[in-house]
């Protein structure tokens, strides 16, 4: 159960039919985070992805289709949100973390989020990919970052099948 005071982080792990490497590229290429990223009716466009140590994401992520466009203009935000963030680990095929600068949030101190996603052989040609997201700043947006995450990765078990290791945590 999560409450106000965050204290532990959401790990997602799925267990994909496919190579180490494609499973790397959908994090470090254009093409690759804008084929899956961004939740269920959004997309992602990459102006910058620098994939090293230190390098760079600048993307935005876009309401795509008219029911996501009317929701977000119902909460009166922005339908286009500018995105940026660093890869502060980068070891190739094994291990990354994306540190996003959340600073497009009302009433809210700019603050850093992490993503680390850990590639691990999970035998029969499969790959197990366990991405743990920091908690956000209250309950609610972590709640809102679990739903968000959770559905962009339906985009990629469609895309290589359900099954074998999948789970969610808090």
């Amino acid at each position: 159960m999560m409450t106000d005071t965050m204290e532990s982080s959401l790990v997602v792990e799925r267990a994909y039919a496919a190579d180490v490497e494609e499973l790397w590229a959908l994090w470090t290429t254009k093409d690759g985070f804008e084929s899956w990223w961004g939740p269920e009716q959004f997309r992602a466009e990459i102006h910058t992805i620098e994939a090293r140590l230190g390098g760079t994401v600048h993307y935005d992520m876009i309401a795509d289709t008219p029911e996501a466009i009317a929701a977000m203009q119902g909460m009166n935000a922005p339908t286009t949100q500018p995105c940026r963030g660093v890869f502060s680990e980068f070891a190739p095929h094994r291990r990354l973390v994306l540190t996003q600068l959340i600073d497009f949030l009302p009433g809210v101190t700019p603050y850093e989020s992490r993503i680390a996603v850990d590639f691990l052989p999970a035998g029969d040609g499969r790959v197990r990919m366990v991405v743990t997201l920091s908690q956000m700043h209250d309950a609610a947006t972590s709640a809102m970052q679990r739903e968000g995450f959770t559905s962009q990765l339906g985009k990629l078990d469609r895309r290589y099948g359900k099954g074998g290791v999948q789970g969610a945590s808090a």
